[in-house]
């Protein structure tokens, strides 16, 4: 069998599963969802040992220490990928939820209902949690997903998909609601994203490479978890204590992570109360600065930013820092340079933190707290398959309802139209 065939097989049978879930209740669904969570914890030992040898292969490539952090599992976070699972069994089921009703003149009923948007393709890298978080959101709002994960977690996301596949066939539903593409060949990428007969959305999750790769080359619509330039802008009205809290978390908490900061924005008229301070700060938890012409005069030994620095997301401990004239400059700053993910205003004056929410242009907008929140679990969905910075059809954290389309459902009483 050719791998383009072996790969349709695959989709058609996920499409078959999708139209057999829309007759599944919710309260199956949840049932299942809390069984995969509780199978988690009970096979942790297996899934754990796989996952070493990702981490021992990815070490003995003297990968950065930053990648393998990612690829990492650990009681700790395979309870987290079981709770994530029994939080998304906790939420409502979106698909059949009405969104509006109305009665129009003709005495037709319209509903605009919620429901699945069908077969998913999600394509990701390095981090195994995404395999349980995928599969459970997935399933939950009623769709099929064929997973590709980078060759780098194989193992461990082989284990995990196991343990959750078995879960579904011990339910006696259609085993092609979760799939999973094993071949490391780059070949299987470029196979499945021409499927636009089977596949209904592509999902990339990864490095910009991956992302601008899969858009490429996808026949089928994308919706893409893009590259994270994440600011935090310290106004001049802002509280300096709470800035630097909020600066030193939304760095150095995960600097690995497409949500932490990447440049730090700060007002002309704190930046010599803020700087020193910050920066001290910073270097002593192991961070580089690169810094503009204003900053490097007000924290000496700092390394000068150029241009490409402003556009760069680092995932490690690397921060590029400007000071800025006003908010004016620093909201044009962010939607110049920045990816349109998440970005922080620090400030104490309302109009203000009004005019930095309304005028940046990102997916989400913070006054007075670290971007680290731009996650669909502390967003309270549970999970999600990444964060969106597209526009359609779903912005942010992509979660249950994210995995939904709708339709239009429509009752009459013999109407025929003149």
């Amino acid at each position: 069998m050719t791998l383009k065939q072996e790969l349709i097989n695959i989709a058609r049978a996920a499409g078959d599963a999708t139209r057999l879930m829309l007759n599944v209740s919710s309260k199956k669904k949840d049932t299942v969802l809390r069984d995969m969570a509780a199978s988690l914890i009970k096979e942790q030992n297996f899934v754990l040992k796989e996952n070493k040898k990702d981490i021992a292969k990815a070490q003995s490539s003297k990968l950065s220490s930053v990648f393998v952090d990612r690829l990492i599992l650990n009681q700790k976070r395979i309870k987290e990928m079981s709770g994530s699972l029994i939080a998304i069994a906790n939420l409502p089921d979106p698909a059949g939820e009405v969104i509006k009703a109305w009665r129009v003149p003709n005495g037709l009923w319209i509903h605009k209902v919620r429901t699945p948007i069908g077969v998913i393709a999600i394509i990701y890298e390095s981090r195994p949690n995404v395999t349980s978080d995928c599969i459970g959101l997935c399933f939950k709002s009623g769709n099929s997903v064929i997973l590709k994960g980078g060759s780098e977690a194989l193992n461990s996301n082989l284990a995990i998909f196991k343990i959750l596949k078995d879960t579904i066939k011990k339910h006696g539903l259609p085993e092609g609601l979760i799939n999973i593409i094993a071949i490391r060949d780059r070949k299987a990428v470029e196979a499945l994203l021409k499927l636009s007969d089977f596949i209904d959305l592509v999902i990339p999750r990864g490095g910009e490479s991956l992302i601008k790769r899969v858009t490429s080359l996808s026949r089928i619509p994308v919706i893409k978890h893009y590259k994270g330039i994440c600011h935090v802008y310290v106004d001049e009205w802002a509280d300096l204590n709470m800035a630097q809290n909020i600066c030193f978390n939304a760095k150095v908490q995960r600097p690995g992570v497409c949500n932490a900061m990447e440049s730090m924005l700060v007002h002309r008229a704190v930046a010599e109360r803020f700087l020193p301070g910050m920066i001290k700060k910073f270097k002593q938890a192991g961070v580089q600065i690169r810094g503009c012409a204003v900053t490097r005069k007000i924290a000496k030994g700092i390394r000068k930013a150029t241009e490409q620095d402003y556009h760069t997301e680092y995932l490690d401990l690397i921060l590029s820092v400007k000071v800025v004239e006003d908010l004016t400059e620093a909201i044009r700053h962010i939607n110049y340079y920045g990816s349109h993910h998440s970005d922080t205003v620090i400030t104490e004056n309302y109009e203000c933190a009004l005019r930095f929410l309304r005028e940046v242009d990102s997916a989400c907008v913070y006054v007075n707290a670290s971007t680290r929140f731009t996650d669909g679990n502390q967003f309270g969905m549970g999970a999600e398959i990444g964060i969106s910075t597209d526009k359609l059809h779903a912005r942010g954290p992509f979660g249950l309802e994210e995995l939904t389309t709708y339709k239009y459902m429509v009752f009459g009483n013999g109407q025929i139209r003149a």
